[in-house]
């Protein structure tokens, strides 16, 4: 339980998410008014989050709401997965990729049902951390503090331990007031530095850390 360990979020660290503004373009093209699919759908959106619905539901909710055929919900789901999962942050990645072995390594994100299978496919972040804690899965969001529990259990870590990487500042408070770590992630030469430091700071272990 003394390990050196680092958890990362995903969305804004992992992945470079800009919004594409395709909810917008779907309004206009529905003839809706601005919002108005963020109002019909925000308690689908958080079900989701929490994973108390699951990815049909989602799509019948859609279908539903927004008054879609089931081509135009495959349609919609499908841009909106495209700005949920952005482009990898490649150059982050690859340092990450670089400390296996070195410190336990995980992942905590907010997400959505459907994230695991798709991450996994396209980015192979179960292969670059030894656990991933999904919101989805757990049923706890950040900031909730059960979440950065959730997080270290999974590793078996004592939170003190642990470097929580995050771009949303009430994540960053919500980590270090669990008794972690944090850094609020602005760009990959400050975050890579920082890492370092706490690695460098930290409790060595003896021999490599085993990934699985």
């Amino acid at each position: 339980m003394t390990a050196t360990c680092v958890i990362l979020d995903i969305g804004g660290v992992l992945e470079i998410t800009p919004e594409t503004g395709c909810v917008q373009r779907w309004e206009e093209r529905l003839v809706l008014p601005p919002g108005t699919v963020h109002e019909r759908m925000r308690d689908v959106w958080q079900a989701g989050s929490v994973g108390s619905i699951s990815e049909r539901e989602v799509h019948e909710q859609v279908a539903a709401r927004l008054e879609l055929d089931a081509a135009q919900v495959e349609a919609f789901m499908a841009d909106l997965w495209a700005e949920y999962l952005g482009t990898p942050n490649e150059e982050l990645i690859a340092y990450v990729r670089g400390l296996r072995g070195s410190c336990r390594l995980g992942i905590l994100s907010n997400s959505f049902v459907g994230a695991r299978e798709r991450e996994t496919a396209l980015y192979h972040f179960d292969e670059l951390v030894e656990q991933i804690v999904y919101s989805h899965e757990i049923g706890i969001e950040k900031p909730d503090p059960r979440a950065f529990e959730a997080a270290c259990a999974s590793l078996e870590v004592r939170p003190e331990s642990c470097l929580f990487i995050d771009d949303l500042a009430v994540n960053v408070e919500a980590a270090q007031a669990a008794g972690m770590q944090a850094h609020l992630f602005e760009d990959n030469a400050r975050t890579i530095t920082r890492i370092a430091a706490h690695l460098d700071a930290g409790t060595r272990v003896a021999g490599p850390v085993p990934l699985g």
